[in-house]
Formats: structure tokens, sequence, C-alpha cells
């Protein structure tokens, strides 16, 4: 998790500093004079003074680095040290096609793309900007922590094209000083999700306790496993669980309190805004979540994951090859998470086998006991008040319901309890809302 500091003072400096050094570009370019970054040292760093500070040394960023993530950020915070780039060619009536840049008629200031940071720091020198482009590959910490990147509009007319973008997750942590939590968009279609319960709340069997407690064993000790170069050599970095079972029997209960006891953030992923119909679009879109949560310490919750995570096929025509393609790039994300994954699902035996190895948990939220359905009719009675002739015992016999259905039950008798003008709840109100529930599904109560 990043400390969030001050880093108004720091960022100005770095400012000046990139002033400094495009003028000097700007200067050689149009005398054509050499001119190399490494003639203006960079402000000096001082290790926990700001959060953009401790950035720089936490990466050990060069002089190239620096320029290129300070001039991600002068378009938000000091657009007009970029005005330098609206300079006209005379001979065509146009900016330098060197200057790089995007027009865009919402923003009035210039937005820098691939190839303006090129131009400051390489020049004409086609050896450095070779090294530049290093800055923006898959593997490049910009990329890996998702700080920086070039962003495309449709297919890339050149590698420089893509527009120069800060992610919102570092904008947050640097112009705005406030930890990263992202609101629900297109380029992260997850909720995030909580309860007010606590896991004294939770009521499920022994067995599924016990594999509960052994994921928070694990969220107990994740830093000590990728910590320890022993350890991280043989484990794999995150945990992932596969909760499966019928609708209501907490899987997303236990998601939702795992998160809130270890102060952690739990963002339930919306499927349907992932799976597309068009080639490479659906991989996109969990490459876009699965970057923007690294190294969060965040809990991916994925409900009804059989629509994703669905078996593979055999390859009968070019739909199934694409779709197979689509289940190995989540496997393999899947497999570099650092953090918890939760996949949910009320049909298990659609989850492919290849998924299914690499859970380090396999729980089956089974329908509640009678002992458990009384338990969970306690809880969701508490703090009400009810008539004398109330039989808990004989609710949980005769109804067999999960914990979702009797809390639904139990709000159905609430309100019945308002119709008639009355605070307390009868057992003929909780057996009519219990029986409407069961209708639900099409079943019956015991006799």
């Amino acid at each position: 998790m990043i400390e969030i500091k001050n880093s108004t003072t720091f960022i100005q400096q770095e400012i000046d500093w990139f002033s400094r050094v495009l003028d000097a570009r700007m200067e050689s370019y149009f005398q054509d004079q050499e001119f190399s970054i490494f003639t203006m040292p960079a402000p000096t760093v001082q290790f926990d003074s700001s959060t953009y500070e401790n950035l720089v040394i936490r990466f050990n960023m060069s002089l190239e680095e620096r320029i290129a993530l300070v001039m991600s950020l002068v378009a938000h915070v000091q657009p007009s040290v970029l005005d330098r780039f609206f300079i006209q060619n005379k001979s065509i009536g146009r900016i330098f096609s060197e200057f790089g840049g995007i027009d865009n008629s919402m923003h009035r200031g210039f937005i820098p793309t691939g190839e303006t940071v090129s131009f400051v720091i390489a020049g004409k020198d086609i050896y450095v900007r070779n090294k530049v482009a290093k800055l923006f590959t898959e593997n490049h910490f910009f990329r890996k922590q998702n700080i920086l990147r070039l962003n495309y509009n449709g297919t890339p007319e050149t590698f420089w094209s893509g527009k120069l973008t800060i992610s919102q997750e570092y904008l947050s942590y640097l112009v705005k000083e406030e930890i990263f939590e992202p609101e629900f968009d297109a380029q992260f279609p997850a909720a995030k999700i909580h309860t007010s319960l606590n896991i004294n709340d939770l009521v499920l069997s022994p067995q599924v306790m016990e594999e509960v407690l052994h994921i928070e064993t694990w969220m107990d000790h994740q830093k000590e496993l990728s910590q320890n170069p022993h350890l991280s050599k043989r484990f794999k970095r995150g945990y992932r669980a596969l909760f499966y079972g019928p609708p209501g029997t907490g899987k997303t209960l236990t998601a939702s309190l795992l998160g809130s006891k270890h102060k952690r953030l739990v963002y339930r992923i919306d499927l349907s805004q992932i799976v597309s119909k068009y080639i490479g679009e659906t991989e996109k879109n969990l490459a876009n979540i699965f970057d923007i949560a690294e190294n969060k310490d965040w809990i991916l919750f994925f409900d009804e994951a059989e629509s994703l995570f669905s078996k593979r096929t055999d390859v009968g025509d070019s739909k199934d090859k694409f779709a197979n393609q689509e289940t190995s790039f989540l496997l393999q994300r899947i497999e570099d998470f650092d953090g918890l994954i939760i996949l949910a699902t009320n049909l298990k035996p659609n989850i492919d086998r290849a998924f299914t190895r690499r859970f380090q948990s396999i729980i089956n939220f089974t329908m509640p006991l009678p002992k458990e359905r009384e338990q969970l009719w306690v809880k969701a009675l508490e703090h009400l008040e009810l008539s004398d002739n109330i039989k808990i015992a004989e609710l949980a016999r005769r109804f067999e319901m999960a914990g979702g259905a009797i809390n639904n039950a139990v709000q159905f008798a609430w309100l019945q309890s308002k119709k008639r003008d009355k605070k307390i709840i009868t057992d003929e109100d909780l057996i009519l809302g219990a029986t409407r529930e069961l209708g639900k599904e099409g079943k019956s109560s015991k006799n």
C-alpha cells in the first residue's frame, strides 16, 4: 500500500527542471546543435519526503524515466509548459512532426504522445530513440505497475502515436493525494462490495469454516510468503479460491467479510461488461482489470464465474479457437496475479478443469443443516420485537432454506407487521415469509 505524502513542492521542482530541459532541447533542435539531457541533472530526491520522491527511489528511476513521468503529469498540473510545442513549421503551416502530440478540441493545451517523449529525450538521435521505446514495453515497470503507458485510439498508426497517459491510480496518489479507489467505468467494470456484518455473523458448516480460516491464514502471512526468497520460489504469488454452491449460501458474504476483517477492498467484477463477442476484446477488458488491481491487496470476486471460466472445447471452428485462447489468457493472468481471487458459481461442473487445478481452495457452500438454519434464524431476528409464540427450531426444521432466503423471509415478516401497524412480528408472519421464499424456488415446507 502506498503511503500518501504531499508531493506538491517536489512536483513543481520536477516541472521546473523539465521546463529547462525542454527549452534546451528546443534550442538545440532549431540551431542544429548537440544536446544531452544528462548535462542537466534532475532535482535531488530524499527518502520519505513525498510520495513522488519515494516513487523515484523505489524504482531507481533514470533521467529518461523521470522525464516521461513528469511529462505525463504536466498536462494535468501545469499545461502551459507544453505550449512551446505549438510552434508551427512555416514551410508546411503546421506544428513540427517531431513534436508529436494529439489535436483534441476538448482540451486547449498540448497533449503529448510517445513521439513527444522521444523528441525531448533523444532529439534526432535514433540510437537513443530506440532506448526510449523500452520505456513503453510490457516488461517495463511503468506498464507492470500501472504507472503510465501509451494509449492508442484504435489501431496504432505508429508505435510513437500513442497518447502519453498516467494512470488514474498514480494521478490520485501524486496530484489528488488520496488512496486510489476506482469507480465503476468501462476501464474497470467492477464495484466495491462491503457489509456491515462481522465474521461472527457468518454461519457455515465446520468444514467450510475451516477452509475459510485457511484463506485467512494466507492473508495474514501473504507478505512473508512473497518476501521470503525460498518460499517465493516454490509457492505461487497469489491465492485462488473457488466458492460453489446454491444461491444464498454465503459465497458473496464470505468474500465481503474476508475483506472487511483484513481491511482490504473487495471488487465484484461485472462479467457482462467483460465478455465480448469481438475477438480480443475479452482479453483486453480483463487485462485492464488485472493491470489496475495489481499490487493493491484487493480481493477480486468473480460472481457467476462459469460464464467466463467455462470449459474449453474441441476446436471446431474459429470461434472455438478464440474462446480457448481467452481461457488460456485467463489462466495466465490468474497465475500471475499477486492477490486473492475468488470465483463463485452455482455450477461447478461448468468450470474448466484447468482452472480448478490452480485453486488452492475449492469450497462447497452447501445448504445449511437444521442446526445451522436455526443459527441463521436467530441472527436474522436479532434486535426485532417478536411475539412469544415463535418457535425458531421449528422454523429451521420445516423450511430448508439458505441464509439469503431466511433474511428475505424475515424482511417480509417485518413488512407484514408494519402493514398491520404493529411492531411485533408473529409466527404467522415468519411462516408466510418462509413459504413465499420456498415458492420462488418451486419448493414446499416439511410438515
